[in-house]
């Protein structure tokens, strides 16, 4: 019966981190990857996706904390994106830090949105926002979905009406890191 009961309580002690929302969850899981890299395929695109198409893409989760999480994406020897991720009262926050080679703010840059929906632990959408569209008017109806399914596969995806864009990298096969992207602190 004692072990029966241990293994009770080992469940009853585990409940609380099941009861997280499904954009901390989200946020853990995303974490659990900090410091590694992963290259990945453009599998959605336009003609205008060509040089996605033809470089090296890496993504890196490099800083963590619970703050912030931030993603670098290389493609080839661009260093100039980095995908942020915030907690909200009510989510999570996705923005596009792009920055120049001196490491100088890209006038297209802080663009993103808030999730609207709770999403799930491993999936998580973000509608443009108010910024995003007075920076961006054609992004206006941008949805940014990011798809983490642990140990397999890590998707970027924007969508809006003309317009499909998906990377996905393979989280089974972690690569050596790449060079800080622009601008990085160290």
């Amino acid at each position: 019966m004692k072990p029966m009961l241990s293994g009770l309580c080992a469940a009853l002690l585990a409940l609380p981190a099941l009861a997280a929302t499904p954009a901390e969850q989200f946020m853990q899981q995303l974490a659990s990857l900090c410091g590694q890299a992963f290259e990945g395929k453009l599998v959605e695109g336009n003609p205008s996706d060509a040089r996605f198409r033809s470089e090296t893409l890496t993504m890196q989760v490099r800083e963590c904390s619970a703050q912030e999480i931030r993603v670098p994406f290389h493609v080839g020897t661009d260093r100039s994106r980095t995908w942020v991720f915030t907690p909200t009262a009510s989510g999570l926050r996705l923005k596009h830090d792009h920055r120049h080679e001196d490491g100088s703010e890209d006038k297209l840059t802080q663009y993103g949105g808030d999730s609207v929906e709770a999403g799930t632990a491993t999936l998580q959408s973000f509608p443009a926002d108010a910024h995003t569209k007075a920076l961006i008017p054609a992004a206006a109806d941008n949805i940014w979905r990011v798809e983490l399914i642990p140990g397999q596969r890590f998707s970027y995806q924007l969508q809006r009406e003309q317009r499909r864009f998906r990377v996905d990298f393979d989280l089974s096969r972690p690569v050596a890191a790449p060079p800080a992207p622009w601008g990085a602190k160290s």
